[in-house]
């Protein structure tokens, strides 16, 4: 069952299907929430669902071409086995003709499916795969760790490790392009802020470290931190790596996508985004809404929604179901307590822990300053409240 609770009257927006489990939402005189306003303001004109960018992905394109000449790659890929960057790598190699350094973080949550549509992408395109397989000691202690603190947010340690691997390899390659799969047209509308309080962003070394110092109860000595420093200013500005998001330049539905590689590739779709990955499915599919009552669906079905890709009816018919049924929820509490070696019954103590008070240092709001500029020069394109 999905818990429901919320500090005032529930009400849900008259536009797309973000309601009251998020704190901190407004709406407006007609019912209709502030994402889907900022949508229509700010995101919409601009992107123009893809439409109209041919010449600006053009010059992209080539740049990224002209600055890996020579060289064994052009530009650096991260492929999780999901729909957006699969399909990023589809379109980077054989629509626009890219040499991409193929990177996938094997973080010991892989499920077999999501390795099957890797190994099909990478081996019918012919690029090859670097995978970077993190110590499973280690990264069974963090999540534990996570998991002791009591917060929602509770993917932090395998998405810190993929930015600083990020970080990292456009160092090490000397690549000056990395190619990012979020876009506009799945990814428009952010979970809300109010659904991760009391952590810290995932790039920031500083809050995972004092987690660590705070509930690790093993030494972590490999595991790989960037800093927000370094991610967003040292190595865009100072080194001069960017950052492209090339899909927002492209017109395509979730569909398209979809259809796209399961005609080309034999791809499998998981379901539902990140599902491709044990833990994540876990903890979107059953942990959250059954101890935060937060259902990520609504983040991107309200994309699906605004993106004019998919009806509110339809949407709201979507959320009538759980995302797993019982079966599928306890086969995963099961499996996710065996990877973890640890018995149910401490499983289940996390997930009645009372709501986490416990402070934590960060650099959030040095985080949140940045994503205000990002926002005023036009670079931010998602939707963060």
């Amino acid at each position: 069952m999905i818990k429901s609770k919320y500090n005032r009257p529930y009400k849900i927006c008259k536009c797309c299907v973000m309601d009251t489990s998020d704190e901190d939402i407004i709406f407006d005189s007609n019912g209709v929430c502030m994402r889907c306003n900022e949508y229509k303001e700010r995101i919409l004109p601009e992107w123009n669902h893809g439409k109209g960018h041919e010449k600006e992905l053009d010059i992209l394109i080539k740049q990224v071409k002209e600055s890996g000449k020579g060289k064994k790659y052009d530009c650096i890929l991260g492929l999780s086995g999901g729909l957006d960057s699969s399909y990023m790598l589809h379109l980077a190699v054989k629509e626009w003709g890219l040499r991409p350094y193929v990177f996938h973080i094997d973080a010991g949550w892989n499920l077999p499916v999501a390795e099957e549509n890797i190994r099909r992408l990478t081996d019918k395109l012919e690029v090859e795969l670097h995978i970077e397989k993190m110590d499973w000691e280690e990264m069974r202690e963090l999540q534990l760790a996570w998991f002791r603190t009591g917060l929602e947010s509770l993917d932090v340690p395998q998405d810190h490790a993929f930015i600083a691997l990020i970080d990292k390899l456009s160092r090490k390659l000397g690549i000056k392009y990395i190619l990012n799969g979020y876009n506009i047209a799945t990814e428009a509308v952010a979970d809300p802020a109010s659904w991760g309080r009391g952590g810290g962003p995932t790039g920031d070394g500083t809050y995972l470290k004092d987690v660590i110092k705070k509930h690790c109860k093993k030494p972590i000595k490999h595991y790989e931190f960037t800093t927000g420093f370094k991610h967003k200013f040292w190595i865009p500005y100072v080194l001069g790596v960017k950052t492209l998001k090339p899909l927002n330049l492209v017109p395509f539905t979730k569909k398209e996508m979809t259809e796209t590689l399961c005609q080309e590739y034999g791809y499998i779709p998981y379901g539902q985004k990140h599902f491709e990955d044990l833990i994540t499915k876990f903890l979107e599919g059953y942990w959250v809404p059954t101890r935060f009552g937060h259902d990520i669906r609504r983040v991107w079905l309200s994309t699906l929604v605004i993106t004019e890709q998919m009806t509110r009816d339809e949407a709201l018919k979507i959320l009538d179901q759980p995302p797993l049924s019982e079966e599928e929820s306890r086969e995963l509490f099961c499996e996710v307590a065996k990877r973890l070696e640890i018995t149910e019954e401490e499983l289940w103590s996390y997930h009645e822990l009372p709501e986490c008070v416990e402070k934590f240092k960060s650099q959030e709001k040095l985080y949140d300053f940045g994503i205000k500029i990002y926002e005023k020069l036009g670079i931010e394109k998602r939707i963060r409240r």
